[in-house]
């Protein structure tokens, strides 16, 4: 291995590392009303709770809070089903595309509500402009500021004393966008456009190739989209082959933009949380657990990816990964998309190695807590400190605490459900579809890496991550009812649990550290909470990882494939 290539994944998590301080003081500061607003911000911030008639100061409860959430996000996904029903009907469609079937439909508008941007359509060829900008894009903005305001709701929980109020979601909400997610997203796009991603409303281009070949060039607002479709870790591509596409991401400094993007708002929100639980030591310990992960993750894809192949006699293949990206940066998109809960791609999983396709698995099957999702990522990794804060209490005979507040009954039963329901659903789902003819029919490879194609498929799904191992064709109505299914319940499944969870934590006050409190904000908690993390994935699911990629590993260097 040449060092040469590890430079610019070095580069990138020292940069996101230096820069979550900063970016992490501006959240807290935005949330807390402590930062100075812009005037015409501040305006437009008044006029949408005027015009939604919400009134900014007004408190909920846990209840309160999560119907706003749930009304919220299935009017949003209603809306984005008419959107594609009627997509004949609406302006901005140059290429004429007719309506999207109601299967199809239905798991779009579930896929962008749920911040997960699973496409089992090609984005050039499905849907206009119209759809992908006042639908799709819209969800990507509001379905990441959903993310940012549960774990809001939950950082309130656990650090108010004796108070139920959660603060307001709608406030959160606007905040989120106007203040965070716009900005952000407009700089990003102009750097974006720079590098060559295209933003236009032009009709598709006919070509000549050189061999003479009629060639369809498609246009459209791309760089918009990119952008927050990373800031947002929503990952749905504008076209058909995401980042890997030269429109998406033409140069390797635009594919570091991207990463940069993924990476910076869910490491800025630990920094944040600590600041909020009064211990920048807290976020550190979540971020240092995440980043560690992250890098062993990466450290065993690259590993793979850059040893021998009996099967195919040589080593670092291609095949799947472009040439300006090379292999290494392929590698490290995938291990930090599948890490994020963003699901943007620029190569083919089903091209990677065995290993490296397990760590992507395995990255997603976590419960995308190694930064994970916009808010989601926190909120899981929050659920993963209260087991194991729970399991410490039980070893040392004392009521387990997390930040002076006990983790009782209701809260580890939460917990469980949380971490269950997920693993469940992932199971069941992928057992069925590996039977029946609906699910196997999909299927482009056979064997073990056929099985892996199908379990990657609901791990996306469940995990809100959005990503494709390729090779499954996902667009039939068993798939996509599926599929929306298991994204409805890996996002609320998790949410409900959680806000439970704010409410009652919420009710309790806040015990005196004393010579017996497990402390949570050193090293000691960081192994315990990484074995907590990484056994609770093993025993959940190493039977089926046996079944598909550690198979395939083993036949490969027989000199077998799939």
């Amino acid at each position: 291995m040449d060092i040469k290539y590890f430079i610019q994944p070095a580069f990138l998590l020292l940069t996101v590392t230096l820069l979550t301080p900063p970016a992490g003081r501006y959240l807290f500061r935005v949330f807390e009303g402590k930062i100075k607003i812009p005037g015409f911000i501040k305006a437009a911030e008044t006029l949408i709770y005027r015009i939604c008639g919400i009134r900014q100061d007004e408190e909920m409860n846990w209840k309160t809070y999560l119907w706003s959430v749930l009304a919220f996000n299935f009017a949003g996904m209603m809306l984005l089903f008419l959107l594609q029903i009627f997509q004949n009907l609406l302006p901005l469609n140059p290429q004429g595309f007719g309506s999207v079937p109601w299967d199809l439909a239905f798991n779009t508008a579930v896929s962008f509500v749920t911040n997960t941007n699973w496409q089992a359509y090609a984005g050039e060829t499905t849907m206009s402009y119209a759809v992908q900008m006042s639908g799709l894009a819209v969800q990507n903005f509001l379905s990441a500021a959903t993310g940012i305001t549960v774990i809001l709701a939950l950082s309130r929980g656990i650090t108010s004393r004796k108070s139920e109020n959660l603060g307001n979601f709608w406030k959160d909400l606007v905040r989120s966008v106007l203040y965070i997610l716009i900005p952000g997203s407009v700089i990003v796009s102009v750097l974006l456009m720079g590098q060559g991603v295209i933003q236009n409303f032009s009709q598709y281009l006919n070509v000549t190739t050189l061999e003479g070949i009629s060639q369809t060039i498609p246009m459209g607002p791309a760089a918009s989209q990119v952008a927050i479709k990373m800031l947002g870790t929503n990952g749905g591509g504008f076209f058909n082959s995401n980042s890997a596409h030269p429109f998406e991401n033409p140069t390797p400094f635009s594919n570091f933009i991207e990463m940069f993007c993924i990476l910076i708002i869910p490491a800025a929100l630990t920094y944040a949380y600590g600041l909020k639980a009064g211990s920048k030591k807290e976020g550190w310990i979540i971020f240092g657990v995440m980043m560690f992960l992250l890098v062993s993750g990466f450290a065993v894809s690259i590993f793979s990816e850059l040893s021998y192949n009996p099967a195919l006699n040589t080593a670092s293949l291609l095949e799947g990964k472009e040439l300006r990206f090379g292999t290494v940066n392929s590698v490290l998109f995938s291990t930090i998309t599948t890490d994020v809960s963003c699901g943007a791609v620029n190569a083919m999983h089903s091209s990677l190695s065995p290993l490296a396709g397990m760590v992507a698995l395995v990255n997603i099957m976590l419960g995308e807590i190694i930064f994970g999702g916009v808010g989601s990522g926190l909120y899981g990794m929050l659920i993963f400190i209260f087991i194991t804060v729970f399991i410490a209490g039980l070893m040392v005979g004392r009521t387990p605490e997390y930040l002076g507040k006990k983790i009782e009954a209701l809260e580890i039963k939460m917990a469980i459900i949380a971490v269950l329901i997920q693993s469940a659903v992932i199971l069941m789902f992928t057992a069925a579809a590996s039977v029946l003819t609906q699910g196997t029919s999909s299927a482009l490879n056979s064997g073990p890496h056929g099985f892996s194609e199908i379990l990657y498929t609901f791990s996306s799904a469940v995990g809100n991550n959005g990503s494709a191992f390729a090779g499954l064709n996902a667009n039939t109505v068993f798939y996509n009812i599926l599929t929306g299914i298991a994204m409805l319940v890996g996002r609320f499944g998790v949410i409900i649990p959680v806000m439970v969870i704010a409410g009652n934590l919420g009710k309790k006050n806040i015990s005196p550290v004393s010579a017996g409190t497990f402390r949570t904000d050193n090293y000691v908690f960081a192994l315990l909470l990484t074995g907590v993390i990484l056994i609770v994935g093993a025993l959940t699911f190493f039977p089926a990882l046996c079944l598909g990629p550690i198979a395939e590993h083993i036949l490969m260097g027989q000199g077998v494939l799939f």
